[in-house]
């Protein structure tokens, strides 16, 4: 799959996004080895802190269907301007794919493509765990 068809996919689960409070819409495509997409959108709560993000969100749907390996995520927003995943969804990332890459979109500026290690150069993994 192309980075720009996992792009589009983004873009189509971020009209599912539940955001009453922020208006600020987040969609990620995310791309099993096996080919399978698994699209997740961000969803907003009045309490902010049971907020979930998109990436989070497209990866607990993977894994809660038994997926651990993954190649690239997209992440797009409403903004049309990048939107960089938060450091928890980075934690997440490295998690399940230290060595996937992450494609935001702008609609202005194009695509831009990062490493997971680039944007979470020192994560906790399970080696740190003694």
């Amino acid at each position: 799959m192309t980075d720009r068809e996992l792009v589009a996919l983004a873009k189509e689960a971020m009209q599912n996004a539940y955001v009453p409070y922020s208006h600020f819409k987040v969609g990620a495509a995310l791309l099993a080895k096996d080919g399978t997409v698994f699209k997740g959108c961000n969803i907003e709560n009045a309490s902010y802190g049971a907020t979930n993000c998109a990436e989070r969100t497209a990866i607990f749907k993977a894994v809660s269907e038994g997926y651990r390996e993954f190649e690239k995520i997209a992440v797009v927003a409403s903004s049309g301007d990048y939107a960089s995943p938060c450091g928890i969804c980075r934690q997440v990332l490295f998690e399940f794919l230290p060595d996937g890459k992450v494609i935001l979109d702008s609609e202005e500026k194009g695509m831009v493509t990062y490493s997971v290690r680039e944007l979470l150069p020192c994560g906790f993994s399970s080696k740190d765990i003694k």
